[in-house]
């Protein structure tokens, strides 16, 4: 990409101004050289990912759950570019989510598999995604495999990528954003090391087009929902971070004087100004429209404060403001509610569907169940994982466990700011490639370092693969509670392992 071309370089000081090398503890391991039998591996895991989730997509043909907000919003996208004005405050969130359901419905038709064939696409992407960053991050194909393969066996990210709501778009935005930023790091790393010897103060980098790419899948990620905002903050600090590592790795006296200098402007435009014009640019429809919600309340209180600000963004600011007034203060409560703890555990998934008075061909009675779960045996050692990530990096200062452990401080952690409000277990959907990133990561200890004996390898790699396979076998027995295939009572008793599944 010609925008990643390095800019014209500052003469070096004399070396007398520079440091010595400090100890490199942060090891960014280099890519494996196997770059086609990784993109065949892309393409087979994106392959059965999307197969897998657009099967039998269309049933049942009812809007489920939210469904019944965000496809009609979407279907008012498409004919009047934004969501009709009911004059009640059901609208609450950006459209971006919203537009892409209606990319469904403009393909397919309003119709179940219209509105939920775009979840199915960025589900399956996210998989190859998570492959991708994983490998990049721990310079290991197999561990990629590993953390994608878990991925396409988790039956909370395989029930999400079947249904139209906005968190698997989410999801996938974030995963990309957080991977653009990992190749702008290498980039920035190899292009340093490369230059040898460096000055005092650096030398200018010139645009980073990966860091912008970043910047504006973070701004997408945040028109489709809010909480995009957290993973765009903290992983914009790591990013300077990581900048500043490559500075004093390759010497320089005052990396965090270099970063501010080199990297900070860049960084307030890339991550700062590129998602806010990001996130302003998907209110078009808003913009445009005579009747868009909210649109006319500047008009109508023309002495408010700021009156030089032109109308539609005054009144864009208000309905923001009526918005995050909406999400703070939800504390309505509803039977499939749960809290941040019980995520990790599956401790109170989501019944979607459940009709009643079925019979099999037998006249016996069916059940038909849709419940939106976490295959247990990966999600019951989150905690562990999490645990394990963090004496990797407190005690390796690993790269690999600190970006996972940033992406679920942004995706969980925050949280627990507010735990009178009403949650879900979706919302921890931008968080689970990072968890199950985390359990890739444990699963690369058990497997053990390349120069570790034949034999402990031998054993390690059987160990991890045993356990992704018993991962994918929990999946296809919980397949006909994720896809409401009829099952007698016993059978639909059999996958029930806890009371609050009920």
């Amino acid at each position: 990409m010609a925008v990643l071309a390095p800019g014209p370089v500052d003469p070096a000081p004399p070396a007398t101004r520079l440091r010595a090398p400090g100890p490199r503890r942060q090891v960014v391991p280099p890519l494996p050289a196997d770059r086609l039998t990784s993109w065949v591996i892309s393409a087979v895991l994106g392959f059965v990912a999307l197969a897998a989730r657009l099967w039998g997509i269309n049933y049942p043909r009812d809007l489920l759950f939210d469904e019944a907000y965000y496809p009609p919003e979407a279907r008012e996208l498409l004919i009047w570019g934004h969501e009709y004005n009911r004059g009640y405050s059901f609208i609450v969130h950006p459209p971006l989510g919203k537009w892409l359901i209606a990319l469904g419905e403009q393909l397919f038709g309003y119709n179940s598999f219209g509105w939920r064939f775009p979840s199915a696409v960025a589900g399956s992407v996210a998989v190859v995604l998570l492959f991708r960053l994983a490998r990049r991050l721990t310079g290991s194909t197999l561990v990629g495999l590993l953390a994608g393969v878990l991925m396409l066996a988790d039956g909370f990210q395989f029930t999400l990528s079947r249904i139209g709501l906005l968190d698997i778009f989410l999801q996938v935005l974030v995963l990309a954003a957080v991977s653009c930023l990992v190749v702008d790091r290498d980039v920035v790393r190899a292009r340093v090391r490369a230059a040898g010897a460096v000055g005092a103060g650096g030398f200018r980098l010139g645009p980073r087009g990966w860091r912008i790419a970043a910047g504006f899948l973070f701004g997408c990620a945040c028109a489709v929902k809010w909480s995009g905002i957290w993973f765009l903050a903290f992983f914009a600090v790591l990013s300077l971070f990581w900048d500043r590592a490559a500075w004093r790795e390759a010497g320089v006296r005052s990396p965090t004087a270099t970063t501010a200098r080199r990297g900070l402007p860049g960084a307030v435009w890339a991550l700062a100004t590129v998602p806010v014009l990001t996130y302003l640019a998907s209110f078009t429809g808003w913009f445009l429209g005579e009747t868009s919600q909210g649109k006319a309340w500047a008009q109508q209180h023309p002495d408010t404060a700021w009156p030089w600000v032109p109308d539609a963004l005054r009144s864009l600011w208000h309905q923001h403001a009526e918005w995050w007034r909406f999400h703070n203060g939800l504390s309505t409560p509803h039977p499939w509610e749960s809290g941040p703890w019980s995520w990790l555990v599956d401790g109170r998934p989501i019944l979607l569907w459940n009709p009643q008075g079925l019979t099999d061909a037998d006249g016996e009675q069916a059940i038909r169940y849709i419940l939106m779960v976490g295959t247990p045996t990966l999600w019951l050692v989150f905690a562990p994982a999490m645990l394990w990530l963090l004496w990797r990096i407190i005690a390796r200062r690993d790269p690999a466990a600190l970006t996972a452990g940033v992406g679920i401080a942004a995706g969980w952690l925050t949280w627990f700011v507010n735990l009178d409000r009403t949650m879900f277990i979706f919302y921890i959907a931008p968080a689970l490639p990072f968890f199950v990133l985390a359990v890739a990561l444990a699963l690369q200890d058990v497997v053990g370092p390349l120069d570790a004996s034949w034999l402990r390898r031998r054993a390690g790699l059987g160990a991890a693969c045993l356990y992704v396979a018993v991962v994918a076998g929990t999946f296809v027995f919980f397949w006909p509670v994720l896809t409401g295939e009829p099952l007698s009572n016993a059978e639909w008793v059999q996958r029930m392992w806890f009371p609050s599944w009920f």
